[in-house]
């Protein structure tokens, strides 16, 4: 697999990443050994960014990604989060912390149920409005500075909060939801990137599922999934959105693709000189691992892309990207 560059500071990582989330919670029932089976079978098709976080689970996602890559460390770059804080009172509560002790409390933490001695790419995942980031920053810098971290990336960051950021500690990643459905990093964001020279990972780059067409009624989901309670996925938005599917999966059948394959392989093509965009799709199955690396192979002519623009230009997607947006910096 082709590689590209996050940041200017020495990081690279396969064109496309793995997202493992799902395989612990949030999209409904868990299966260890698949999810097992899938990072491996990753890895030995060529993919080397692999993206956790404390908070799935919690915890137990990091411990799942430890044992699937203990003996196969130098083959994987490792991604994983910190700053999301829940509620065992309350699962679906969420709080944000970004104070220092917390930040090196959470490194440590992640460190031992990951069994590494060092993170390749640690992300403060959300920002915490209550603490300067630079008081974050610096203490993630100090990390990066006892070993114990590679380099430093936020996740959905504002552009004043990323040059805040990027002023203390060079950053290398930014990771924000970038889809045909979700372009509005497009605004200020990515030409932020762009002039600092910092890499965009993208997450949830199939919609969170939609954009492949398997979706057809809210009742494709399990219970517990939590798109049942996402905004896209509820009522007249869902019936909005599905319109947008279905002219994407037209010009999809015309490159004798699915409509996965093209969302991605868009997703792929949006890197530039200035700043690479590498997405992380997330599957618990093997087989939709494969099918999501295909779309590396798909080559977008100027034709396909103006087509694709025409049937999901920025805003086509009805509804919010969550129910609370009020932890999305802008």
């Amino acid at each position: 697999m082709d590689q590209r560059a996050l940041g200017t500071q020495g990081l690279t990582v396969s064109a496309q990443g793995l997202g493992c989330m799902g395989m612990s919670e949030f999209y409904g029932t868990a299966n260890e050994a698949e999810a097992i089976a899938t990072i491996r079978l990753a890895l030995d098709l060529g993919v080397t960014l692999l993206d956790t976080a404390d908070i799935y689970g919690p915890h137990t996602n990091e411990q799942l990604v430890g044992q699937a890559i203990a003996d196969r460390r130098d083959e994987v770059v490792l991604a994983t989060k910190f700053g999301i804080v829940r509620d065992p009172a309350d699962p679906s509560a969420r709080g944000v912390n970004g104070r220092p002790d917390y930040v090196m409390r959470s490194c440590d933490d992640s460190l031992r149920r990951l069994r590494l001695d060092h993170i390749d790419l640690y992300y403060q995942h959300r920002v915490d409005p209550g603490v300067p980031i630079e008081e974050t920053v610096g203490a993630m810098a100090t990390l990066v500075e006892a070993g114990k971290v590679r380099f430093l990336g936020l996740s959905e960051a504002g552009p004043e909060t990323i040059r805040r950021a990027h002023d203390v500690h060079p950053i290398s990643a930014v990771q924000t939801e970038y889809s045909l459905w979700s372009r509005d990093v497009e605004d200020e964001v990515l030409p932020t990137l762009g002039e600092l020279g910092i890499g965009l990972v993208a997450y949830s780059p199939l919609g969170r599922g939609f954009l492949t067409g398997r979706i057809t009624s809210p009742e494709d989901f399990e219970p517990g999934d939590f798109r049942r309670s996402s905004p896209r996925f509820m009522g007249e938005n869902f019936a909005r959105n599905l319109e947008l599917v279905d002219r994407i999966t037209q010009i999809a059948a015309d490159k004798d693709c699915t409509p996965g394959q093209l969302a991605l392989a868009w997703v792929m093509s949006q890197s530039r000189p200035s700043h690479d965009v590498v997405p992380i799709p997330g599957t618990k199955r093997r087989v939709y691992l494969e099918q999501n690396l295909q779309a590396a192979e798909l080559e977008l002519t100027a034709e396909d892309l103006a087509r694709i623009e025409e049937a999901a230009p920025v805003g086509a997607a009805a509804g919010d990207r969550y129910a609370d947006m009020s932890r999305i910096e802008r």
